[in-house]
């Protein structure tokens, strides 16, 4: 009678593959493999790298980018709780002008001027808010003026080509220099 034996020589990675793969461990290493390998960093929350030209951090367990936004965006979304009293934020518009503001809920807002109405420093806080609103207000004027003058000069090319110029008449330099001493007294003036 013939042998029956199987004649088929198994090597030791076929082996190590199916015991891998008995164990429950189907993405195991079967051999060893000689060249590149790389090398992986463990980064923990709030950490900042750079990689491939690009700055990553981790959010809440999740990879993401760190962007030229973020800041800005930060500026304007409004937090679950107030990070001073840790109490719910309102979505309201008081609360989202508080927070513009001062980074605070509305009701933190009104004790801190309680505060300082309490302590006599109410009088200065009012008016550096109203001085600032002041000099917000007199920048945007002083850029439309700006705008304004750039745009007397300058000259448009219509659909077909031509190119028309939209002067309004000469600027005087006289009435230059008046607006830009107005602005000056505008933004020396104490409210």
């Amino acid at each position: 009678m013939s042998d029956t034996n199987l004649k088929k020589e198994f090597s030791k990675r076929d082996v190590q593959r199916m015991r891998n793969i008995i164990t429950g461990n189907a993405g195991g290493s079967t051999g060893v493999q000689v060249g590149y390998s790389k090398q992986s960093q463990d980064y923990t929350e709030g950490d900042i790298w750079e990689e491939n030209g690009k700055q990553w951090t981790i959010k809440n367990g999740i990879k993401q980018t760190v962007t030229k936004f973020d800041r800005l965006k930060k500026m304007f979304i409004i937090p679950i709780a107030c990070p001073e009293c840790n109490k719910p934020m309102k979505n309201d518009d008081i609360s989202k002008k508080m927070w513009s503001i001062h980074h605070k809920c509305f009701d933190c807002v009104l004790e801190m001027e309680a505060k300082m109405k309490l302590e006599g420093k109410w009088d200065e806080y009012q008016s550096q808010m109203m001085n600032s609103n002041k000099n917000a207000m007199v920048d945007d004027f002083e850029k439309a003026i700006e705008d304004f003058y750039a745009s007397q000069s300058e000259s448009y090319m219509t659909e077909q080509g031509d190119v028309e110029h939209w002067g309004g008449g000469k600027i005087n330099e006289e009435e230059i220099k008046n607006v830009k001493e107005y602005i000056k007294k505008l933004r020396e003036a104490q409210v």
